[in-house]
């Protein structure tokens, strides 16, 4: 009797570890799931700049933003129009010796001789705040300006839809950059990145960001 009932006893242990496992499972599935619809319409919708300067040298640092105002203002001149991803990706392309050459000019001018790289292609980006805006970290495409060794700390915006300060110092996206942005974003993604009061969204934004983080199912095109 005895025998039977410690049988019991650890048939229904081993029953009770399947069904946390099984639910474990269920929950991660779930939420990779989750993460991986969510991170890839993100990086459908978004096309960035990303200029990486050749040290951390204040004079490096400082040569990276007026090689970034010169783009900026170059960019928003062919990209003002664009209504789709694809638009300015390509636009991006048929211009990449234009920003080569901007670029290059700009650091002649302030006394460098840096060599510059131009790179479109999907890369990872950490998160980044845009004023009240927040992608979470995952891959994006993105125009790549490496300055000289690129080894220096660098800076981002968004080139598509547009969420490059046209004020950079304020640090404040402004509503019709917003309202771009959410055009070309479902209400659950454009929520998640645009509200940090609500509980719920602000849990969602932490678990893409996890499993960004951690290389775990986000998207790579």
């Amino acid at each position: 009797m005895k025998k039977v009932l410690n049988f019991i006893k650890n048939t229904k242990l081993k029953n009770a570890i399947l069904l946390i496992f099984l639910l474990s499972l269920y929950i991660f599935i779930s939420a990779q799931s989750y993460v991986t619809a969510v991170s890839s319409e993100l990086s459908e919708a978004v096309f960035r700049l990303h200029v990486l300067a050749n040290s951390d040298s204040d004079e490096d640092q400082e040569l990276k933003l007026k090689v970034r105002d010169k783009l900026l203002a170059y960019m928003n001149s062919i990209c003002a129009d664009c209504s789709t991803k694809e638009e300015a990706i390509s636009i991006a392309q048929n211009h990449k010796e234009e920003f080569k050459k901007i670029a290059e000019e700009t650091i002649r001018e302030n006394g460098y001789n840096y060599s510059v790289q131009i790179n479109i292609n999907n890369f990872y980006f950490p998160t980044k705040n845009y004023g009240d805006i927040s992608l979470p970290a995952g891959f994006y495409d993105a125009l790549r300006v490496e300055i000289g060794s690129g080894k220096g700390k660098n800076w981002w915006c968004v080139m598509f839809p547009s969420l490059c300060f046209i004020d950079v110092s304020s640090g404040v996206v402004d509503d019709e950059a917003k309202e771009n942005l959410e055009e070309h974003l479902s209400d659950e993604s454009f929520n998640i990145i645009s509200d940090s009061e609500n509980t719920e969204l602000k849990f969602k934004f932490k678990l893409i960001e996890f499993f960004a983080e951690k290389g775990l199912f986000t998207a790579k095109n």
